[in-house]
């Protein structure tokens, strides 16, 4: 799958763009500050239908304009597929496939496989729970669709029996075994589909790690869940009591984490910022094959100052592994010119660069 060429209007600090990119490497080069992370992300949102820096549709409108628009035109499959993402202020958004407009905008996750690196995933690893969590979902999201529709019904649930623990004149034991139900169906099947998931994406995110280390270091994935060996429905009726004190529930596959080590201690705790990054690129580039192995396309690659705070061999064991036959389209930003030239001399095949100043690219 490529992406070859994107039009953007108003987008954060782009007034305007109209690019046209290679099949394989394009490096966007240029200062902090500068607009080269807004290009990814206006490509990010063709394919998650939202950004990644700024969940808020509204404040990614330029400043002192009305509206954004984002264009793309994809190879897919050996077919032309058009994408159009606009939004006007006090508007609802719209996302168009083709020229046709979807019902749902779930309906689009999947459809553009895409895996972006970025100085934001170092959540994954100093966060809690919940933004390891999301990772897995965001992943499991994109080839199955079943899986976010039921993920979205446990949420849903999930909310209703929390609006019914804070409310003392609604303790109807029936009203709470309606919502708990759906808690258990949505639940259990999350729990399954994650457990499968991790189980067979742990070998190739320590392939990589070991690539990208040259094997001094050993790392894992570990997913721990209540669900495991418990009888969920019994645990929500067991727990009411305690969860209307605490005011929400306390059991469930929301409650899910997965824990990630490194020489047997969690990452960290221990882990140097080398290491930790590290760590993170192998966890995206596994999601890189998990994701060409699931939907039969090759996804596109994003890659947001990935070099930063990486020794000149991790460097090197990277820019080999992106070079390989293995990735397809890349896209990277670096504010060293040094690493790009690397990255190019090593693939030597067709690129394009372009270098971005105040929101304007110059290829």
């Amino acid at each position: 799958m490529q992406l070859k060429h994107i039009s953007i209007v108003n987008f954060k600090n782009i007034e305007q763009a109209e690019l046209s990119f290679s099949p394989k490497i394009n490096c966007f080069i240029g200062n902090n500050g500068m607009g080269k992370t807004n290009l990814l992300d206006a490509i990010y949102y063709l394919s998650f239908c939202k950004s990644f820096t700024n969940t808020i549709d509204v404040q990614n409108i330029r400043h002192d304009t009305d509206f954004f628009v984002i264009q793309g035109s994809f190879y897919r499959l050996e077919k032309e597929e058009n994408v159009y993402c606009g939004l006007k202020r006090k508007q609802r958004k719209q996302f168009k496939i083709n020229k046709k407009e979807y019902e749902r905008l779930s309906d689009h996750i999947g459809f553009l496989p895409l895996v972006l690196i970025s100085p934001a995933d170092e959540v994954f690893i100093s966060g809690g729970s919940d933004e390891r969590r999301r990772f897995m979902d965001s992943v499991i999201s994109q080839f199955n669709k079943h899986y976010l529709t039921e993920l979205i019904k446990y949420n849903n649930a999930l909310q209703q029996r929390n609006n019914l623990l804070k409310d003392s004149r609604q303790q109807d034991p029936l009203v709470y075994d309606i919502w708990e139900e759906q808690l258990v169906t949505a639940g259990t099947y999350l729990h399954q589909v994650r457990k499968a998931f991790i189980d067979e994406f742990i070998p190739t995110f320590q392939n990589y790690f070991t690539g990208i280390t040259v094997g001094n270091e050993s790392v894992e994935l570990l997913y721990r869940s209540q669900l495991e060996n418990c009888n969920f429905t019994a645990a929500l009726q067991q727990s009411r009591e305690r969860d209307r004190i605490l005011g929400f529930t306390t059991a469930g596959a929301h409650k899910d984490d997965l824990e990630m080590t490194l020489d047997g201690y969690p990452v960290k705790r221990t882990g140097s910022q080398g290491q930790n990054k590290s760590f993170l690129i192998a966890l995206k580039f596994a999601q890189f094959d998990f994701l060409k192995k699931e939907s039969g396309l090759t996804p596109l690659l994003l890659l947001d100052d990935i070099f930063d705070k990486l020794d000149a061999q991790r460097v090197s064991r990277i820019i080999e592994l992106v070079s390989g036959n293995e990735f397809g389209q890349i896209f990277i930003t670096d504010t060293n010119r040094q690493h790009l030239d690397h990255v190019l001399e090593k693939y030597g095949g067709e690129s394009s660069c372009f270098t971005v100043e105040n929101g304007t690219a110059i290829g």
